[in-house]
């Protein structure tokens, strides 16, 4: 037997998360048949033209669905509208903000078949986020829901966007069904403003694109696997907003990756999925999204999960046999009354991501679904899965389960030195999903990509079976239902308040799992309210960012040279917060 602490690179070469997969599941990673996204997309489309692709479920249970064919119809257009209408060439970059919604996977797709660049945005952005990834992207063409077109004036100040295209959340509802919608969301709950500049609707923008579709489907674009697909914004390990160059390649690999290891479980054409995190996610884009489509499967849609009680007509309505969420989304499931009354126990896989899954909320899960929740991990950088789980093997509570198959992981310290199984260190990885680099950031992309090996900034730990335990996050993250808040950009966005002289942001831990932002901040004047600062924030800020709380202080801990020591005031939470339990 070897010695592992003593040669800890043979413990990496053997690989012995191999023979965790379970039967069934190929050790050896087999490509799929495309060059690109697109072929796959049309590849799908053409085998299951008469399936139904994807329903959009409202709260109130009002429905519409789209079938595969309906689905390429459309986003073939689209994809012609962009080149021909738009102008776009191979490799522009076309920003999509919207909720889950039919017009996603009709936009998304078009994109992706044009050749063009697709760039996810947030929805709830505010105009000054949206702006910065518009610059920072150099998108041409804005898809937007038209909810939010009251933003546009900012969020397109300086940018190079030519082209707005709005739509609704009632696209592709029946006529009756779209304009009863469309009149409560405009005239009754005033949801939906007047837009102040001008915007194509999809419908047109599908009707211009439809004059040319012949065309672009006689000669469409040349797209290889390593031309890019998609640019996934990440604050990375710095804060700073950078788009993750995703190749055709690296989302395809992905895919074959998820479908190895899931294939089992996995019956064609014949799955329901349901959908409550976002498609702009890339946990959801990728494993919901394109996984599902490409199996033929239907796949439910809907535009929030909060409160949870949004999916009761979904479950109600829809026999749902695969789902995945965060651990919040879980939690608050098992707590509303008609889940636990009538819990979808057609559901026979369950997949975590995003956050930490707590162990009693796997445990009760199964308890009442009948079916295990099998946690993962990945980042925008690595399209995203690099560890799961396997659904044929043993599902470990408290683990991020073993690397995908054509994955390599390994456990290194703080000199770069690779580190023997049980001890802890970072964790980096490399396989054929890991991305390009930064988009025009040569200098991040270096700190982060060397010899192929990805450094993801968090630290891991993995056993002699191979099954990797995260027992940090990046230093400083926050994690706020599974979405990743930088204290930089809090703080910048604050720091901005002529009344506030000095500002440190932090993570405070919560009994449900998570996290919520904690400010502390130093004022200029004693005036300036906890109320003024929050108001203050949600002008700059999407709402998961804004700080839940606000303690005022003389000055704050720092290095001799100056930097806020953000570990201190975590150390000094964490106290608080063990008095507090303890009632001292």
């Amino acid at each position: 037997m070897t010695d592992y602490q003593q040669n800890p690179e043979a413990f990496y070469e053997s690989k012995p998360w191999l023979k965790e997969y379970g039967p069934g599941v190929e050790t050896e990673l087999k490509p799929l048949p495309d060059r690109s996204m697109a072929e796959l997309l049309r590849r799908s489309a053409d085998k299951y033209a008469n399936n139904t692709a994807f329903t959009i479920c409202l709260d109130n249970g009002m429905a519409a669905s789209l079938t595969y064919h309906e689905v390429q119809d459309h986003s073939d257009a689209f994809a012609a509208y962009l080149r021909e209408e738009a102008g776009l060439d191979k490799g522009d970059r076309v920003a999509v903000q919207m909720p889950n919604c039919l017009s996603y996977p009709v936009s998304a797709f078009g994109v992706l078949k044009a050749g063009c660049v697709l760039v996810n945005v947030n929805p709830l952005y505010t105009a000054t986020e949206m702006n910065h990834q518009l610059k920072d992207s150099g998108a041409k063409v804005l898809v937007i829901i038209d909810m939010f077109a009251d933003k546009l004036p900012k969020a397109l100040d300086g940018t190079q966007v030519e082209k707005v295209v709005l739509v609704g959340i009632n696209e592709f509802f029946p006529p009756f069904k779209r304009a009863l919608l469309g009149f409560v969301l405009k005239k009754i709950r005033k949801q939906i403003p007047d837009c102040p500049m001008a915007a194509t609707r999809l419908k047109d923008a599908l009707g211009a694109g439809r004059r040319h579709v012949d065309r672009f489907r006689q000669n469409p674009p040349d797209i290889g696997p390593e031309d890019t697909a998609a640019l996934q914004y990440t604050g990375g390990t710095t804060g700073v907003a950078k788009g993750a160059q995703l190749t055709h390649g690296n989302l395809l690999s992905n895919l074959a990756q998820s479908f190895a290891t899931a294939g089992p479980v996995m019956h064609e054409g014949e799955e329901t999925v349901l959908t409550a995190l976002p498609l702009y996610h890339i946990f959801a884009f990728t494993f919901n999204l394109m996984v599902f489509f490409a199996d033929g499967d239907h796949n439910v849609l809907c535009p929030s999960p909060r409160p949870p009680s949004n999916l009761r007509k979904a479950f109600e309505q829809y026999r749902i046999t695969k789902f995945s969420g965060v651990n919040v989304l879980f939690a608050g499931l098992l707590q509303e009354p008609w889940f636990q009354e009538n819990p979808p126990k057609s559901i026979d896989l369950s997949v975590a991501g995003g956050t930490a899954l707590h162990k009693s909320v796997a445990q009760q899960w199964e308890k009442l679904v009948g079916s295990k929740i099998a946690e993962g991990y990945g980042l925008s950088e690595t399209s995203p899965v690099v560890t799961i789980n396997p659904s044929q093997g043993e599902i470990r509570l408290g683990t991020i389960g073993v690397p995908a198959p054509g994955t390599d992981v390994r456990i290194v310290d703080e000199n770069g030195s690779i580190l023997p199984p049980g001890q802890p260190g970072e964790l980096q990885v490399k396989g054929p999903q890991v991305m390009q680099g930064y988009w025009n950031r040569p200098d991040e992309t270096e700190k982060v990509l060397k010899d192929g090996w990805f450094s993801t900034g968090d630290m891991a730990t993995i056993d002699e079976r191979g099954y990797v335990s995260i027992v940090d996050r990046k230093k400083d993250m926050i994690d706020v239902s599974g979405f990743n808040v930088y204290p930089n950009e809090v703080e910048e966005a604050l720091g901005g308040h002529p009344k506030i002289a000095e500002v440190a942001v932090i993570g405070m831990p919560q009994p449900q799992g998570g996290e919520t932002v904690r400010a502390y901040v130093v004022r200029t004047e004693e005036s300036l309210t906890k109320e003024d600062i929050i108001s203050y924030a949600r002008e700059y800020l999407t709402a998961y960012k804004v700080p839940k709380e606000i303690i005022f202080r003389d000055e704050l801990p720092k290095t001799p040279v100056g930097k806020i020591l953000r570990k201190d005031l975590r150390k000094e939470a964490e106290a608080e917060q063990n008095d507090q339990k303890t009632g001292t």
